[in-house]
């Protein structure tokens, strides 16, 4: 580096230790902090819980002995401390944590895997030496926590000095500040997840990169010259038991453009792919960097170089000697730990300052999962796959090019950092929910397709294609897509997959697949019930790759699994019905065995199928996609026919069955509810406009008029003069006041659709729960309860009714602010905030959970959901939203829309399937827009030779033809 940008690296990484940043997380690093606490049970809870646990069991007994993934271990113990920090590097490249005490800790390398135990040996630490004669080192780590300094004392021969330190957070950065001995140390991290530019999609490769740099700034207070020595050492361990199994080596790195480092090649165990580690150093004219690459951390009786001998050479010396180091390194024995370090040795004037940059890099470019099928990581693409070159070159380029990531980052966060309006909690919370797209298991796959494992074929794996599933709508009735897009479906049996990718029109860049979990204890890949509140940090951050997601899910639609699968509720279901939208994308096999959640039939949700046409709609109108639209729209389509054989009494309005059939799945609701059924009023007129973006009149002027039935019905049945009841069935808890109760209208003001509700009704329904949600519970300090009783109690009839769900009360928080209440938004949403991210709160900071009781009891670590803080933000500053899209539509007649209906009825009569039975008039069926019968084959005429597990859906008689087609969507045995 030259003169010019030492000067700018200077500039740019100087901060004041006295004045740290305001607007930021902050913790002293010794501060011990407090232990999250498990939500306790009561009766009720367990006799609805319990029988389902020990279900649940039994299914986990039977996937470990197939050698699966579970969901759900309730056995599992995790880390009860609140010690967590960042997660470093990109987007589904695999996560390393690192706690705001100093030390390393929650390893997310491989699918649905966290090792959560720090590994001690991995640390930074500094050692300062003066003309006197006088000397002191210390490890950069909290130095009360006993256990921790104890082990590194025994690994390393902890010397004498104190260090007095905080730690400063905002999400991707963070700011360690310390004075030791005079000199005063600010270690600053960044990770290049930084927010796509309109300009350009480059963002999309940095944010996909494995890899981390940290800043020292060095000052030397004192009045005379300091040599110190900064130490980087590192473990050969992805954490967990493959540390000790043997055979792992280190290499150095090629010297390049002043880029000293080491590499780990690390073999892991259990069948997950190789990793290969790199940290290194720059050098300048100022900093001379010395590398070791082989210690081992064992007894010195072996003859090897330890890493007391390391720590002793740095003491000694300040660097690492060529001819003490140059030992040719060796696979590491079983049962023996091996290590590497960087040096970094600068003179400090007094008074004056050095920079001192460290990378940390890993490439593991291969995503395996259970069921044998293999996935590149996204990152590859520009890395290659060669590992080891991957891991070297992502380090090297990364202490060239922070700094270019670091402009990125300030110019994307200050104007909301400045924002006066906005109160000083605010951007803490926004920016550091964040830490769950780089940590909550996310894998960011290269867009290609898997090799999969083939057992007959003897060569282990092989590629395949899915370039046959391709819409083209040109020139042809749009809801005739369905029909052509299932024809293709014969092509390749591979090909029922939700694989998104083969939705692209021309010219649209392939970015990738996005994957992560539910929570870090719920393993569900993308649980879609859950993205409609989290999906506004990816919409509003990576719109490319929420669209991509979403496409997904429109493949998605239109496959049926008929493979039986086991609910925790004791039935037997279809693992994927056609025409509904899966909960999740699986598990062990994902986009290709859809449904990994199994506590209900998620074919009968009630608010899966309407939270897919809104998000879909709202990408479309977000990023003014039509090829999206036109791609999505035979999906959106189907799902909303489906949704048909839930409006019983043909009022427009679906109803809840008597059971948790939508995202609160342990709170049973029936009938009308306000939840489901604002969501479904809205995702009507979202349907509608859709089909005027597609030029589909007919579908447009039915939703249109459904959209305004069901309107009516749900003001008529709900609205009790002061708020929305929870539904509608006249039962105990039927006049609870559901802090989620305008769902429906919140998505409405984001889509920029017709409000749902009248703008007096809904602030009286949202000043209804500022006042009893979240007000009447800790005095507002813990954010919005979901369900309140009129007398004032809490509704105690569920485990989730008297739950807070701090993603529920983020997106609460918006619908406050669509309707002009900002000040009962903030208050509303910084309960959230204080009892998750407050030094007084309950320790939920980089780790906040799906739920906590009044009390702070947790449930579901880590969890997806509360990323619906970027919500507000959407409401804060609307994005431009582009409505007028499309050809329009033609004028379209409701009547036509009931033709379809009896013309579609008639073809599945004369397929004499079961699936033609019992539909009401009135449904709304799939057929080609002024499409004539088609021939029904005679293997059609068995009933029962499909079945859809639900009453009824009419499926047209040129569908089933197309169904018969293929083995991948016909059941030949009917569950």
């Amino acid at each position: 580096m030259g003169s010019a940008g030492l000067e700018q690296t200077k500039a740019r990484s100087h901060i004041n230790c006295a004045q740290p940043a305001t607007r930021t997380w902050q913790r002293k690093f010794d501060d011990e902090g407090k232990k999250i606490e498990l939500f306790s049970m009561t009766m009720n809870d367990m006799i609805s819980i319990i029988p389902m646990v020990l279900k649940g069991l039994m299914i986990n007994a039977d996937q470990r002995g197939k050698g699966r993934d579970i969901l759900y271990d309730p056995f599992r113990k995790w880390m009860d401390n609140c010690y967590r920090g960042l997660p470093l590097g990109g987007l589904g490249s695999g996560s390393i944590g690192r706690s705001y005490r100093g030390y390393f800790q929650h390893f997310q390398i491989f699918p649905a895997l966290y090792e959560e135990k720090p590994i001690l040996a991995n640390q930074f630490s500094a050692f300062v030496s003066r003309p006197n004669g006088k000397s002191y080192s210390t490890v950069l780590a909290a130095p009360t926590a006993d256990a921790l300094k104890e082990s590194i004392r025994q690994l390393l021969d902890l010397g004498t000095g104190s260090l007095r330190r905080k730690t400063v957070l905002i999400m991707p950065c963070s700011q360690d500040l310390g004075q030791f001995m005079m000199v005063n140390l600010t270690l600053k991290s960044r990770s290049p997840a930084v927010r796509y530019h309109q300009s350009s999609l480059t963002t999309y490769k940095e944010s996909s990169l494995p890899v981390a740099v940290f800043t020292f700034t060095v000052q030397n207070s004192g009045s005379t010259p300091a040599d110190v020595t900064l130490l980087y050492t590192w473990a050969n361990s992805v954490g967990g038991r493959s540390e000790l199994t043997g055979n792992h080596t280190n290499s150095k790195m090629m010297e390049h453009d002043g880029v000293h480092g080491v590499l780990l090649h690390h073999r892991t165990a259990d069948g997950h792919p190789p990793v290969t580690f790199a940290i290194a150093c720059q050098e300048t004219e100022d900093v001379r960097v010395t590398d070791c690459p082989f210690f081992t951390m064992g007894s010195s009786d072996s003859g090897d170089f330890t890493a007391k001998d390391m720590w002793e050479e740095i003491k000694q010396h300040g660097s690492f000697s060529e001819t003490r180091t140059s030992k040719e390194p060796r696979a590491s024995k079983p049962g023996l730990s091996i290590g590497v370090a960087v040096a970094a040795t600068t003179t400090v004037p007094a008074g004056g300052t050095r920079v001192v940059s460290f990378a940390l890099s890993w490439s593991c470019p291969e995503v395996k999962f259970p069921d044998g099928k293999t996935y590149h990581r996204r990152y590859t693409k520009f890395c290659g796959l060669d590992r080891d070159a991957a891991a070297e070159s992502l380090a090297h380029d990364a202490l060239l090019e922070h700094m270019d990531w670091e402009s990125k980052i300030e110019e994307w966060q200050r104007p909301i950092l400045q924002d006066k309006r906005l109160p000083e909690w605010y951007p803490v919370a926004l920016f550091n929910e964040l830490y769950y797209l780089v940590a909550g298991g996310t894998i960011w796959t290269d867009g290609r397709p898997p090799k999969m494992s083939v057992a007959s074929s003897g060569t282990g794996t092989e590629p395949f294609s899915l370039d046959v599933f391709r819409a083209d709508l040109q020139g042809t009735p749009v809801v005739d897509g369905v029909l052509s897009e299932m024809t293709s479906v014969t092509e390749d049996l591979h090909s029922a997959a939700a694989f998104g990718a083969t939705l692209l029109a021309d010219g649209e860049e392939n970015v990738g697949q996005f994957l992560y979990l539910e929570a870090m204890e719920y393993h569900m890949w993308n649980t879609y019930d859950v993205h409609f509140y989290a999906s506004f940090a990816l919409l509003s951050l990576f719109p490319e790759l929420e669209l991509s997601l979403q496409r997904d899910f429109a493949r998605a639609v239109l496959l049926h699994d008929p493979r039986p699968m086991r609910t925790l509720n004791g039935k037997t279901v279809p693992r994927k019905v056609l025409g509904s939208v899966p909960h999740d994308v699986g598990l062990n096999d994902p986009w290709f065995e859809l449904n990994a959640y199994m506590i209900h039939d998620p074919s009968r949700w009630k608010d899966l199928n309407p939270k897919f046409v809104l998000q879909v709609y709202r990408g479309v109108v977000a990023t003014g996609n039509v090829a999206f639209a036109r791609a999505a729209w035979p999906a959106v389509y189907l799902a909303m026919a489906y949704m048909d054989q839930f409006d019983r009494d043909r009022d427009g309005m679906i109803e809840n069955e008597g059971r948790p059939d939508q995202t609160y799945d342990l709170w049973s609701v029936s009938g009308v509810s306000a939840y489901t059924g604002g969501i479904w009023v809205a995702a009507l007129q979202a349907a509608a406009a859709m089909a005027r973006i597609v030029g589909d009149g007919d579908a447009e002027c039915c939703f249109r008029a459904r959209h305004l039935r069901a309107k009516r019905v749900y003001d008529d049945e709900l609205w009790n003069g002061t708020y929305f009841n929870y539904d509608n069935s006249g039962g105990k808890t039927s006049s609870s006041i559901q802090a989620d109760q305008l769902a429906g209208q919140w998505y409405g003001h984001v889509c920029g659709l017709e409000p749902v509700v009248e703008e007096e009704k809904a602030r009286s329904a949202l000043g209804t729960v500022l006042d009893y949600n979240v007000m009447r519970v800790k005095g507002g300090t813990v954010g919005a309860v979901n369900g309140m009783r009129p007398d004032g109690t809490i509704d105690m009839s569920s485990t989730q009714s008297k739950e807070i769900w701090p993603g529920t009360t983020y997106a609460v928080a918006a619908g406050m602010i669509h309707e002009g209440m900002l000040e009962a938004a903030f208050r509303t949403a910084k309960g959230a905030h204080d009892a998750s991210w407050s030094k007084d709160g309950f320790g939920y900071a980089f780790q906040t959970p799906e739920a906590w009781t009044a009390e702070g009891g947790y449930r579901g670590l880590h969890y997806m959901r509360p990323l619906s803080i970027w919500a507000m933000q959407w409401a804060l500053s609307p994005p431009e939203l582009h409505k007028d899209l499309g050809p329009g539509a033609s004028p379209g007649d409701a009547s036509v829309g009931q033709e379809k209906v009896r013309e579609g009825g008639e073809h599945a009569e004369a397929a004499g399937g079961s699936a033609a039975q019992g539909i009401p008039p009135g449904s709304l069926p799939y057929s080609p827009a002024g499409g004539a019968p088609g021939m029904t084959p005679p293997a059609l005429h068995d009933a029962g030779r499909i079945n859809l597990s639900v009453d009824w859906i009419e499926v047209p008689a040129r569908l089933l033809a197309l169904l018969e087609c293929s083995s991948s969507f016909f059941l030949k045995d009917p569950v």
